[in-house]
């Protein structure tokens, strides 16, 4: 979780884990991340390398190749190898751009 924490650090988007609180949604670009899963190896019963999945959603209100290229600066730097994809939120007017990935904990 420190590097995660970071990488969050060397960017200069506003971050949350999961969500910012109600009403203190900062203006796009803007980032939450999370932690949804694991993909742990066991050995002999027991985790024996622990490997949290990562989502950092990037919302921006158009599509900001900016913003993405930060994020991407960021994950290169620190040798993450991530998946991308991207959707239109029409109830929110936003774009999401995922990056998946798995860092080891």
């Amino acid at each position: 979780m420190d590097e995660l924490l970071a990488m969050m650090g060397e960017l200069d988007i506003p971050s949350a884990y999961h969500h910012f609180a109600e009403d203190e949604s900062p203006d796009p670009p803007f980032i939450c991340y999370l932690l949804p899963g694991s993909d742990n190896f066991s050995a002999d019963g027991m985790a024996y390398l622990k490997v949290s999945e990562v989502y950092i959603e990037l919302y921006t209100d158009a599509k900001d190749l900016s913003a993405e290229q930060a994020v991407e600066t960021v994950l290169d730097a620190h040798g993450i190898f991530y998946d991308k994809t991207e959707t239109w939120i029409d109830s929110e007017k936003l774009y999401e751009v995922l990056y998946t990935f798995e860092l080891e904990v």
